[in-house]
This record gives structure tokens, C-alpha cells and sequence, in this order.
């Protein structure tokens, strides 16, 4: 079976932590961002864990 290629929008979003876990950023952190709270907005420029099925295929299109 052939190697298979990264998937080069998810490389450039998604980083994969030495433990093996799929790290990004949280959505919403942009624009529109005077009427959000401070709070929200510290909050949001943190990176987020993804779980689940979605952790599974970030790292098929990685190659992981």
C-alpha cells in the first residue's frame, strides 16, 4: 500500500502533543471581538484537546 500524503490545512491547524494528543485552537477568536467579554476572549486564545472520532481523523489526514 502506498504512503500516504499529510493533508496540508490540517498540518498548518492542528498540532499532535508528545502524548499523542490532538491539540488547536478555539473557534470564534477573530473578529466581532469588542462585544465578547475579556474573559471569553482569554479563554478562547488558549488551545482546546480534540477527542473522539475527530481526534482519529486529524491524524489519518497527519499521517500519525
Amino acid at each position: 500500500m502506498p504512503k500516504l500524503k499529510t493533508h496540508s490545512g490540517t498540518k498548518d491547524r492542528v498540532k499532535v502533543s508528545k502524548n499523542g494528543k490532538v491539540r488547536t485552537r478555539h473557534v470564534n477568536g477573530n473578529h466581532f471581538l469588542q462585544k465578547k467579554s475579556g474573559s471569553r476572549k482569554r479563554r478562547i486564545t488558549s488551545f482546546q484537546t480534540v477527542d473522539g472520532a475527530n481526534a482519529k481523523n486529524i491524524k489519518l489526514n497527519l499521517g500519525v
